[in-house]
C-alpha cells in the first residue's frame, strides 16, 4: 500500500499565499458610484434683509414671511416685511434658550432651540405660546412632511417626529452613495415638478410634484437635495458666489435659511449676517412659478 503525506505549506509558503489572495483582492474593479446631478441657480430678485439677523429657520406660511434668529440673549422668532425686511412683529426667547429651525405646522408657528431640548410653539397670527415639546438632542433644522416633524441635528441623520407627542418616528441617514453627508442644517419641504414620462402623455405635461427635502449643509455654499423616504442624496444646489465670502463680515457669516413660498411657487434663500434675501430660481430643476411675480 501506498501512503500519501500531505505537508503543510511552509511560513514562507504560506505567505505568498495570502500576498497573493491579497492582491486577487485588490486588482478586482471597484464599482464606481454615479456623480449625483449639480445644478446651478439664477438670481430673479433680493430684498433687504436685517444683517444683525444670525438666522437659523425661514418660512413663508400664507404669504407672510418669518424667521427665526439664534444667539443666547438676542434669540427670537419674527414676522418680517419681504420687501423692505422690516421686523413688523417679534417675540424674543428666554436669554437661556438659542433659537434654532422654524415650521408652519398648520395654523401654528414651530420653532427648534438648540441645546435646551425644548420644541416651541406658538399662534401663527398673534406668535402667542401655545406649548412645548421635549426634544432629544440637539435642534438645527426643521420642515414637516404633513404627517411628521423632520428635524436635523449637525450630523447625517434626519428624524420624524410626531407632531403631538414630540416622539421620534423613524429616521434616515443621508448619505450620497456610501458617504454620509454631515452638518446638515436649516431644512425645507421643496415640491420639484417632474415632467410626466408616461406613453402618450401630452407634450411639456407636468406631473405631481416629487417633495424633497433641502437642505442647508453648515459652512458650506450649497444646498443638499435629499429623498427624505430613504436618505438618498438627489442631488446639490451650487450657490457659490450669491453672497462672496470676500464680502461677509466674518466666518460665521454662512449661507442658512431656505423658505419655499408654495402660493406663488418661489425658492426664498439667505444666510446669517446676510444684507440681503434672494429669490431663486434653480433652471432645469426648479424654474420660476407663473405666479411667482404676483
Amino acid at each position: 500500500m501506498k501512503m500519501i503525506l500531505r505537508l503543510a505549506p511552509a511560513p514562507a509558503d504560506r505567505l505568498c499565499l495570502l500576498f497573493a489572495a491579497a492582491l486577487a483582492v485588490a486588482m478586482v474593479p471597484a464599482v464606481a458610484e454615479e456623480p449625483v446631478p449639480v445644478h446651478g441657480f439664477r438670481v430673479l430678485a433680493s430684498w433687504p434683509h436685517d444683517a444683525s439677523a444670525f438666522t437659523q429657520g425661514l418660512v413663508v406660511a400664507d404669504g407672510a414671511l418669518y424667521e427665526s434668529t439664534g444667539g443666547y440673549g438676542r434669540s427670537s422668532l419674527r414676522r418680517v416685511d419681504l420687501a423692505t425686511g422690516r421686523v413688523l412683529q417679534a417675540r424674543p426667547l428666554p436669554d437661556t434658550q438659542f433659537g434654532e429651525g422654524l415650521t408652519a405646522w398648520r395654523g401654528e408657528l414651530v420653532q427648534l432651540t438648540w441645546r435646551a431640548g425644548r420644541v416651541l410653539r406658538y399662534e401663527r397670527v398673534t406668535l402667542a405660546p401655545l406649548g412645548e415639546l421635549p426634544l432629544r438632542g440637539e435642534g438645527w433644522g426643521l420642515t414637516h412632511d404633513g404627517e411628521h416633524w423632520i428635524v436635523s441635528d449637525g450630523s447625517a441623520v434626519l428624524r420624524f417626529l410626531d407632531p403631538v407627542t414630540g416622539a421620534e418616528a423613524r429616521r434616515v441617514t443621508v448619505r450620497e452613495g456610501s458617504r454620509p453627508v454631515r452638518r446638515l442644517n436649516e431644512l425645507e419641504l421643496v415640491p420639484v415638478p417632474r415632467r410626466a414620462a408616461a406613453k402618450g402623455a401630452a407634450a411639456g405635461a407636468v406631473a405631481p410634484a416629487r417633495n424633497e427635502v433641502w437642505a442647508n449643509i453648515w459652512y458650506q455654499d450649497r444646498l443638499v437635495r435629499i429623498n427624505p423616504a430613504d436618505g438618498r442624496v438627489l442631488g446639490y444646489v451650487e450657490l457659490s458666489g450669491l453672497w462672496p465670502r470676500a464680502e461677509r463680515p466674518h466666518r460665521e457669516a454662512v449661507l442658512n435659511g431656505i423658505a419655499f413660498d408654495a402660493e406663488r411657487g418661489r425658492l426664498l434663500v439667505t444666510g446669517k449676517h446676510w444684507p440681503r434675501l434672494y429669490w431663486i430660481d434653480v433652471p432645469g430643476l426648479l424654474p420660476a412659478s407663473r405666479n411667482s411675480a404676483d
